[in-house]
């Protein structure tokens, strides 16, 4: 799903002119025409408005339900109408549009299908370069397709950014000005803040000294029919491999539960035989006890005995 990034503003200081102009005057004077000197470079960058996380999220989907409204209302009219100059017209209105950046499920339409084997098959080219394709595409392309409007350039440009995008987030200049067949810094500069990130389709910085943009955020493309298979076939592996890891650990839970009941059954051996080794000793305690209280008594009735028993008188000698 076709997806943007925060809100963009400019800087309210000045304008990307007036930023230059204010770094560089065309003759090098000041205003009052004493010469001044050079001033150095600086990272041109672009000022992004702080929003709450809550509210990010809430623009970014609103800008998704734009999307989805704007595919919705171009099906509708696709399946309203039946002639092969309409759907034309239509493919022309759809890739034409500033706010549109999503056209795959436009190629799904059974009514466009019916643009296949006509004099308007070139249509259908177009708008599946529009999905998948950049502007190189097109120029490489551009004998068996017809001849693009500047809205539509435009757009293609647009998304040949993103499709750079996804694979770097540094863009070289050089690499961005050969892409986009664009001829100097300042002009790609300019397209790149007023087409791009003013738009919210990219966020990033422009940087002079290293001749490069810096992506920060950019949003996805439609996938091609080969990504979608790679994506299911990655999705497919890693879901194999989540089932195999779920195994191995049900497979750890129980034995750990088994280890935990055979613990438990040795905890409890281990408590009986120690409560039975308290009987027992208790047991002998008290036998012990009872033996001892009446080898006592056995000696006092022997003291009583001796005592009231008769003593005989000791003869005298003789």
């Amino acid at each position: 799903m076709f997806s943007l990034g925060p809100l963009k503003i400019p800087n309210e200081r000045e304008s990307p002119k007036a930023a230059r102009d204010h770094q560089a005057g065309s003759d090098g004077q000041g205003r009052e025409g004493r010469p001044q000197a050079k001033p150095r470079r600086r990272r041109r960058t672009l000022q992004t408005l702080t929003l709450a996380p809550r509210l990010r999220r809430a623009m970014a989907m609103d800008a998704e339900r734009r999307q989805a409204e704007l595919i919705g209302q171009f099906s509708a009219q696709a399946a309203a109408v039946s002639s092969a100059p309409q759907l034309a017209a239509l493919v022309l209105e759809a890739t034409s549009h500033p706010a549109l950046f999503a056209f795959s499920e436009l190629l799904t339409l059974p009514a466009l299908s019916k643009l296949a084997g006509t004099q308007y098959a070139s249509s259908l080219d177009v708008l599946r370069l529009f999905a998948y394709g950049t502007l190189k595409d097109y120029k490489s392309n551009s004998g068996s397709l017809p001849a693009l409007l500047p809205d539509q350039v435009r757009k293609l440009k647009q998304l040949s950014v993103l499709t750079l995008a996804e694979s770097t987030k540094i863009l070289p200049y050089d690499q961005l000005m050969q892409e986009l067949d664009v001829s100097n810094v300042r002009e790609l500069e300019d397209f790149l803040i007023n087409e791009c990130m003013y738009s919210g389709i990219v966020r990033g910085k422009l940087d002079q000294l290293r001749r490069c943009f810096e992506v920060q955020f950019a949003a996805g493309r439609d996938l091609t029919p080969d990504q979608l298979n790679n994506m299911i076939d990655t999705l497919s592996d890693w879901l194999g491999t989540s089932d195999s890891l779920l195994h191995q650990i049900q497979e750890k839970i129980k034995w750990a539960d088994t280890m935990s009941e055979v613990n438990k059954k040795h905890q409890k051996e281990f408590e009986d035989r120690v409560e039975e080794a308290k009987k027992s000793i208790k047991a002998d305690i008290d036998l012990r006890g009872h033996d001892d209280f009446l080898s006592e008594s056995g000696g006092i009735m022997d003291f009583e005995e001796d005592r009231i028993r008769p003593k005989r008188r000791r003869q005298p000698p003789a």
